[in-house]
């Protein structure tokens, strides 16, 4: 009975021990290779979080300088030149392009034009490009202007028994102002207005002093020159309480995305007697005029009583000779 009991107590406690060692499957190494499979996946999320910064680094670079759909959101312009036929001077046409656009430029052929199937080649400068897009008397080509770089002369040319030719000028907006000098007296002042057909970026107004430029609103006073905003396209300068020393050239300058645009201004200031000398020089010749007539007059009397004495001379004699005859 002992010996049964025990037997059966001993073969409880190896099943037991069977079932645990099975359940458990070497659970003494277990936790350290969780803890490494632990450590080892918070490492591989770390080099993907750092890989992912990596790879988007350059994105968002390129995207600060160019945004993804950029190019599409650029301003359309389309500009056409019509081609006669006739060989000649190249027919210009100057396009503005004040921020990055996108260009059309065609060079379309009259319908009566006697130049048929003619070669077109298409240049930027003495380079050789390709047209996107043609048509019987048309041929086009489309320009993403994003970099002043890509301004310049677009031209084509249309080859056959004759030669004809268009060129466009690709530039930044002019800025419309006088050119002739602007000429004002001392203790005047003196305006300069500076145009644009677009709105610039900004105004810069600079004088010249010797070969340099210098720019007005950084270092010259409020109380003699006063630059005015009239508008987003319009700016003017005044220059107050003028003297001499303020006669020379002025220059505005308009900057926009692909660069920028200058206008030059020639400023002559003179003298308050400057008006005064015309009329001073007339009344001098008035006065010699006068003079001489005088002169003319005085001489002229004195000759005459001159005369009319020698006459009376001469009567006189006749007479007492006449007399002397008589008596003999």
């Amino acid at each position: 009975m002992p010996a049964t009991f025990y037997g059966r107590c001993l073969g409880r406690l190896l099943l037991l021990l069977l079932l645990c060692t099975s359940v458990s499957g070497g659970s003494p190494t277990d936790p350290a290779m969780t803890t490494q499979d632990s450590n080892q996946t918070e490492v591989n999320s770390v080099t993907k979080m750092q890989a992912g910064h990596e790879s988007s680094g350059p994105g968002v670079a390129t995207e600060k300088l160019k945004p993804a759909g950029k190019e599409n959101s650029y301003n359309v312009s389309a500009h056409e030149i019509l081609l006669s036929g006739v060989s000649g001077a190249p027919l210009e046409k100057n396009v503005p392009v004040p921020s990055p656009a996108k260009v059309e430029l065609t060079c379309k052929l009259d319908e009566n034009s006697n130049l048929k199937n003619p070669q077109v080649t298409w240049k930027k400068g003495n380079e050789t490009i390709s047209h996107t897009s043609k048509t019987p008397n048309s041929w086009t080509v489309q320009l993403t202007i994003s970099e002043s770089s890509q301004l310049g002369s677009y031209s084509c040319i249309l080859k056959s028994e004759k030669e004809v030719s268009a060129v466009f000028h690709l530039q930044v907006p002019k800025i419309e102002g006088k050119e002739k000098p602007v000429i004002t007296y001392e203790g005047d002042r003196a305006v300069m207005v500076c145009k644009t057909e677009y709105n610039p970026k900004a105004w810069t107004w600079y004088m010249t002093n010797g070969t340099e430029l210098v720019a007005i609103d950084k270092i010259l006073p409020i109380d003699k020159f006063q630059i005015k905003r009239q508008s987003a396209s319009v700016n003017r300068l005044e220059v107050l309480k003028l003297s001499k020393e303020d006669r020379g050239v002025y220059w505005c300058e308009a900057a926009f995305d692909l660069g920028s645009a200058k206008m030059r201004f020639e400023l002559r200031v003179l003298s308050i007697m400057a008006p005064l000398k015309p009329f001073v020089a007339i009344v001098a010749e008035v006065a010699i005029l006068v003079t001489t007539i005088f002169l003319y007059e005085v001489y002229s009397k004195r000759k005459g009583k001159g005369g009319e004495k020698e006459l009376d001379q001469t009567e006189r004699l006749k007479s007492e000779d006449n007399v002397t005859r008589r008596r003999k």
